[in-house]
């Protein structure tokens, strides 16, 4: 059984380690402060409910870690750190690394290896916003990577306690769109897990689907401090968001990307997630950095390569900066 990691064990990482362990999988959970020591004195528990099923508690007891260097290199190491905490953390993440490790990129908004191996002017291009300097192109070799899009909704309510809310789906893809062995073997841990994984030959087409939602959502609630239900019930702030929805199809057009839904079908199917706070909510009101680069600041910086003008987006974008500065 191969063995894997979850680095970052928040609210999706601990959704995922317990699931997985109870499927049977080698997991190892790299973890630190109240949430590491409940972990390990108690195990980790994980709460569903409705929709998904009747009250359920599961707790499960993975192999857990403050240092990265008692598990040494993994089969899968899964990240599900928020985008602007994978460079702190790559110091840990070394240790984990080995030459024949799968890195899954199970981050929000424009990965680092986002323009690896694709044709054109654009070709190993890095984005700035995510990934300044390249030191994440360099740790993270997104010839070892692959792709993953987050779509389950979680909170930890209590150190060594998630819950989860609502999805079950973890799209993958490999950067070459290749449908590879690793990839394969990936999948079917999920599948096992009780997942749902499809394997996308154009993961890029729903990155830019989920990130359509996320550009537009998140920094929307930070600035009003609003659930999705009541920022798409107010026609002001709909508008807004509607428009920088337009702002980021035209931008993700320019490089090839083929949007399966129109707007406003993406927009009501946000409204159906009902009286969600965001994760840019969330990390507001508990005081931790706003994941705002790799969902807004890197289509704004994409906008200027492909010469589409985006003055909605970068209004909110450096109001939300600022917001984010305040505290």
């Amino acid at each position: 059984m191969p063995g894997v990691c979850i680095f970052g064990a928040g609210a999706i990482g601990g959704l995922m380690a317990a699931r997985l362990a109870a499927a049977g999988t080698d997991v190892t959970v790299v973890a630190r402060g109240p949430h590491l020591a409940a972990m390990q004195a108690d195990g980790l528990t994980l709460l569903s409910g409705p929709p998904l099923s009747a009250n359920e508690r599961l707790v499960v007891h993975p192999r857990v870690v403050q240092d990265p260097r008692e598990a040494g290199p993994q089969d899968f190491l899964v990240l599900t750190l928020k985008a602007h905490s994978l460079q702190p953390a790559l110091p840990q993440l070394r240790p984990l690394i080995g030459p024949q490790t799968t890195i899954v990129a199970a981050v929000n908004g424009i990965p680092w290896w986002y323009f690896y191996g694709v044709e054109g002017a654009y070709a190993d291009r890095l984005v700035h916003a995510v990934d300044p300097e390249g030191a994440l192109w360099e740790a993270l070799p997104p010839a070892q990577t692959i792709g993953c899009i987050i779509y389950p909704a979680a909170e930890i309510v209590s150190p060594g306690v998630v819950s989860h809310t609502y999805g079950d789906r973890f799209t993958l893809g490999e950067p070459d769109g290749s449908r590879s062995e690793r990839i394969e073997r990936l999948a079917r841990l999920l599948i096992g897990a009780g997942f749902k994984a499809p394997i996308r030959p154009r993961l890029r087409d729903e990155i830019w689907l989920k990130l359509w939602g996320n550009m537009a959502l998140n920094p929307v609630s930070a600035l009003t401090t609003a659930t999705l239900d009541v920022i798409l019930a107010d026609p002001g702030t709909r508008a807004t968001v509607r428009a920088m929805m337009l702002e980021g199809r035209a931008v993700a057009e320019r490089l090839g990307i083929r949007f399966a839904l129109t707007v406003d079908k993406r927009i009501e199917g946000a409204e159906e997630v009902g009286r969600h706070r965001t994760s840019m909510l969330q990390d507001l009101e508990r005081g931790r950095p706003l994941e705002i680069e790799a969902l807004l600041g890197a289509v704004v910086e994409i906008a200027e390569w492909v010469d589409v003008d985006v003055p909605i987006s970068r209004v909110v974008l450096a109001l939300v900066r600022q917001r984010a500065a305040i505290g």
